[in-house]
């Protein structure tokens, strides 16, 4: 099966000096790794097969790098070509290799920045990563711990810690990462000085889901800040241990956090102003769809009853207002309206659309969250400011598809959710669909061709011969 002609069929031969490598022959591999368990019968060489298959995951992500260095080259060409100004001739382009990877457009940024990096600056790293002996991590520390030297200590670094294939096959990525930065300070204390320094100004608070309807609170910090802070919550909770608190030290430490930063006195009584998108049903306590609570995603239905109850109580206590807005939904599950306390209506737009993306960046692969209300036609080319053109976008993927020869369009196919499809300059096209509202299911296939024909004979034959096509 892994021998070089073996598991490829016509259709995707195996590349030779007369024959290039195209998409298909990839195909053509991974095709042939899906029958890998029948092919492999005792343990000595299941255990060589899994690590000849984990170098051979590191050389094709190797391999995309290079392809991707390719293709900034070439598009950047062709953008000068054309008269592009230097400053914009890379606009767009790591973005069109983050959807080809099927990630997020800021991780796209970083492979492109890397995989340039390992082939005008660390020739080593690049050979140990071409050839399957270190992970795409371990070559991102790698140029990560080197990025404060000048050239000449940079390649001192790469030919220390990858220099001999051997010996770096054996480190594991923290090792490489802790070579790499305990030479880079030695050869330049200075900078890795300075580094620290920007550091310090770049710290910063962040939030993002965490399993079970929980949330990752963190702080970049100082180090010595970092450890302070983690000291104080520590001592807190072995004095409320030692005094017979029945909570956990963790449990003690979490809700110490949160009382500390907020100033109330109990962790669980806290009044926050959130966004939750809850379907009637679930709201009144007849359904459990789940909902949708802003910068967090799904939360279950008994959550959402508590989060609306507990605003309720709260404002009750403190002469808060807590505000239930209607949303109107057509028969295909598409936001289409609200009732709306602004009198600005373009603001009102906005908020429906956030509400109708589910906060998060329609881009497909892309999870940040919505930054810019954006026309998928924009209005240059005759795009109308209306809920079908219109799209949340972050602020890196709305510049991006600014770029020569990108084009979107938003639509309402016959009873679905909203979507929009964007070309690329390689002509390649991708179609994001706007998430379900809570409550709501998509219909089987055969309901939305019953829909779409008039005459119930038409529908008859039209379902049988999907029935047929399905056996």
């Amino acid at each position: 099966m892994f021998e070089a002609s073996e598991g490829l069929t016509p259709e995707h031969p195996a590349p030779g000096p007369e024959l290039p490598l195209d998409a298909s022959t990839v195909t053509g591999w991974a095709e042939a790794l899906i029958e890998i368990s029948r092919a492999v019968n005792d343990d000595t060489t299941r255990i060589d097969v899994i690590g000849e298959l984990e170098k051979l995951k590191h050389a094709a992500a190797a391999a995309q790098a290079e392809l991707c260095v390719d293709f900034d080259e070439s598009m950047r060409a062709k953008a000068a070509a054309t008269g592009v100004g230097k400053r914009r001739q890379g606009r767009g382009i790591a973005e069109q290799l983050a959807l080809a990877r099927r990630e997020s457009p800021h991780r796209g940024r970083q492979h492109l920045g890397l995989a340039k990096i390992l082939r005008t600056e660390l020739p080593h790293t690049r050979a140990a990563f071409r050839a399957g002996h270190i992970t795409e991590w371990a070559a991102t520390l790698i140029a990560r711990e080197t990025a404060c030297l000048d050239l000449s200590d940079r390649a001192r670094v790469d030919q220390h810690v990858a220099g001999d294939l051997t010996q770096v096959a054996q480190l594991s990525e923290k090792q490489i990462g802790d070579r790499a930065r305990t030479l880079a300070a030695k050869l330049d204390p200075a900078s890795v000085a300075q580094r620290r320094a920007k550091a310090e100004k770049d710290r910063r608070v962040t939030i993002r889901p965490a399993p079970d309807t929980m949330t990752y609170l963190s702080g970049h910090l100082p180090v010595a800040q970092g450890v302070s802070v983690y000291a104080a919550l520590k001592k807190t909770a072995d004095t409320l241990i030692a005094a017979g608190d029945e909570r956990s030290r963790a449990q003690i430490m979490a809700d110490t956090l949160v009382t500390r930063v907020t100033g109330h006195t109990q962790a669980d009584h806290v009044p926050v102003a959130i966004n939750l998108v809850v379907c009637d049903q679930t709201l009144l306590g007849h359904g459990n769809d789940p909902a949708h609570l802003d910068g967090h995603g799904t939360i279950p239905a008994d959550l959402a009853r508590h989060l609306a109850a507990t605003a309720l109580d709260t404002g009750a206590a403190t002469g808060l207002q807590t505000w239930l807005r209607t949303i109107y939904t057509s028969p295909h599950g598409g936001l289409t309206a609200m009732d709306s306390r602004a009198r600005i209506v373009p603001h009102g737009l906005a908020h429906l659309i956030r509400l109708r993306d589910g906060g998060t960046c329609r881009t497909r692969y892309c999870d940040a969250p919505i930054r810019h209300i954006d026309h998928a036609t924009g209005i240059a080319h005759r795009g109308h400011t209306v809920e079908e053109n219109l799209q949340g976008v972050c602020e890196a993927c709305n510049y991006a598809k600014q770029a020569p020869y990108w084009t979107a369009t938003g639509h309402h196919p016959p009873h679905r959710r909203h979507q929009v499809t964007t070309t690329t300059p390689t002509g390649h096209t991708y179609t994001s669909t706007a998430p379900p509202l809570p409550g709501w299911t998509d219909p089987p296939d055969w309901q939305l061709v019953a829909a779409n024909l008039q005459d119930p004979t038409d529908f008859l034959s039209e379902y049988e011969l999907i029935d047929d096509a399905a056996a």
